[in-house]
């Protein structure tokens, strides 16, 4: 396997990366959060162990910043904090695992395996979306109507990702907050109601057939012809 360790301390990260040798794994090494992010955005691992806290930035805002960039790639957090609050919060952004220091390292192998394991029996990324002539491609970023590009604010592209991996069900106001703002309550404002109109000035008008609906009462719904 090819790991990362993104850790500072030098003389954990010597032990590690000498244990992680010898059992036949290739290691990269960061020892900041900036250059660990970095060689995480650009290059393929099959895990990454990343000290919760680092120079720079911080391991919890990495993985963040990995998860949000759609990087799916397992996280192992190592953190001296090991409260259960602590352990939550690394899980919450984004975390596959968590691990307190101090550990034995035949554990912290076996995490890392268990890891690997898990992504290789999970089921291939999905990388486009498609609606009847909508097509949303999410490595590149880019949607196309009747192969006419289709340009969106990066808000506008995460509500239309939301409605179209929800295509032909009813999407409430609350989901959309959730998952698209990532609010836990009702700004009071009319703010849904302004991204759609935008979206469908962008994804319906001039074609025949529109693809977003408002469900009375309800939501909205990404549905093609009935």
């Amino acid at each position: 396997m090819r790991l990362l360790l993104i850790e500072d301390d030098a003389e954990t990260a010597s032990y590690m990366l000498k244990g992680l040798k010898e059992v036949g794994h290739v290691v990269d090494h960061a020892a900041d959060g900036t250059e660990g992010l970095y060689m995480a955005a650009e290059r393929r691992h099959d895990v990454l162990i990343v000290d919760r806290m680092l120079p720079g930035i911080d391991g919890l805002s990495i993985i963040r910043t990995l998860r949000a960039a759609g990087n799916v790639t397992p996280v192992l957090v190592l953190s001296a904090l090991g409260k259960v609050d602590d352990r939550v919060l690394g899980l919450k952004a984004g975390g596959d695992d968590y691990l307190v220091k101090p550990y034995a390292f035949a554990e912290l192998l076996a995490r890392i395996e268990a890891l690997a394991r898990r992504q290789a029996a999970a089921p291939a990324e999905i990388t486009n979306l498609r609606v009847e002539d909508l097509v949303m491609d999410l490595l590149t970023r880019t949607v196309s109507r009747s192969n006419h590009p289709v340009e969106l604010q990066p808000r506008e592209f995460k509500l239309l990702e939301f409605l179209m991996r929800h295509a032909g069900q009813v999407v409430t106001r609350t989901m959309l907050l959730e998952n698209v703002w990532d609010y836990h309550f009702d700004p009071q404002t009319n703010l849904i109601d302004v991204h759609i109109s935008r979206l469908r000035q962008k994804v319906d008008k001039g074609f025949e057939q529109p693809l977003i609906h408002t469900v009375r009462g309800a939501g909205y719904m990404l549905r093609g012809a009935s």
